[in-house]
């Protein structure tokens, strides 16, 4: 038996046309927007109805994560967009030059996953710069999340679109 071709039949690197292709742009998007900022919804949510000690809980872990995000962009925020440019580049040339259908599959979902990260840092610099307390810190999370979830479902689309042109106009090699 050959573990190789077996391996490869169940994996399937047609993107676009696997199951598990889609499952993972499923589960990255959920988890996308179910942790906002670092902070779970649901923690957000009882900090709203609850108030009191949720409400403290959330505005500490929310500093945490804040905190924990600048201390990350100040030690390698230059190293770190540096790598995110050269893997948008490489996986961009394979996908346009190469035509190699997994890197166009990969990238479909890191590049919204990009405008994500940066839109988080902008969420995180205005709560280190305004230090919202209460339901201000909520409707700021919220606000992200809605943005986070408006961005999904943009990404969603495109990538279904470009996966139904893949599959249907561009020839296999």
């Amino acid at each position: 038996m050959d573990w190789t071709k077996t391996f490869l039949d169940v994996i399937d690197l047609r993107s676009f046309s696997s199951l598990w292709y889609w499952l993972v742009v499923a589960a990255v998007w959920s988890q996308a927007s179910h942790w906002v900022l670092g902070v779970p919804y649901d923690v957000i949510q009882r900090a709203r109805r609850q108030g009191g000690e949720a409400m403290a809980d959330l505005e500490s872990l929310t500093r945490v994560n804040v905190n924990r995000m600048r201390n990350i962009v100040a030690e390698a925020g230059y190293w770190l967009v540096g790598f995110a440019f050269f893997l948008h580049s490489v996986l961009l040339v394979l996908a346009v030059v190469y035509r190699i259908e997994f890197a166009l599959a990969v990238e479909m979902f890191l590049i919204p996953l990009t405008l994500v990260g940066v839109t988080s840092l902008f969420a995180g610099n205005r709560i280190l710069t305004e230090a919202p307390e209460g339901e201000a810190l909520v409707r700021v999370l919220i606000r992200h999340r809605f943005w986070t979830q408006v961005i999904g479902m943009i990404a969603i689309f495109v990538t279904a679109c470009v996966g139904m042109y893949q599959l249907l106009y561009v020839p296999e090699f």
